[in-house]
């Protein structure tokens, strides 16, 4: 009966870390059960450089997650990355003078869509475009300039 009884806690405690992982699991990908039942409409944007930025990524105001990124493409037109967001129906005040920039959450985290709010009384509408953007700063290409030119000194 000994034997018993400490087969079901060991079982039981086993559960429960399986358990606590998978939650953990899921609070650190960032899903979200909330996320897929909200409504939203769709906002683009184009940038000349969008390295390490993925689809699921977070589109943020003022550091107050607002939507997610929804699909990232080559645009055919411009040869620029096509960035297609999905931005919560409740935000209802990006004014057509917002500017969109790719930021990087810490030194190497993770990439996300910043936008700053501009002060045109007009707003953007489901299928707009965001004009004003800026790419993600690529720290290699950072290090390369800064080796480069460290490199073509001469004394």
């Amino acid at each position: 009966m000994k034997i018993r009884t400490m087969e079901i806690s060991v079982g039981a405690f086993m559960l429960a870390g399986i358990l606590a992982l998978t939650f953990l699991a899921i609070k650190v990908s960032g899903l979200n059960v909330n996320d897929s039942t909200a409504t939203t409409y769709k906002l683009y944007a184009h940038f000349n450089n969008a390295a390490g930025l993925t689809p699921g990524a977070q589109v943020t105001v003022a550091g107050v997650m607002i939507g997610r990124v929804s699909a990232i493409e080559l645009d055919p037109k411009d040869n620029r990355a096509k960035i297609e967001m999905a931005i919560k129906t409740d935000v209802d005040f990006l004014t057509l003078d917002s500017i969109a920039a790719i930021q990087t959450a810490g030194i190497l985290g993770e990439k996300y869509v910043s936008i700053v709010v501009g002060g045109d009384p007009d707003v953007l509408e489901d299928g707009d475009n965001i004009v004003d953007t800026q790419s993600a700063l690529v720290l290699e290409d950072l290090i390369s300039t800064v080796l480069t030119s460290l490199g073509g000194k001469e004394e």
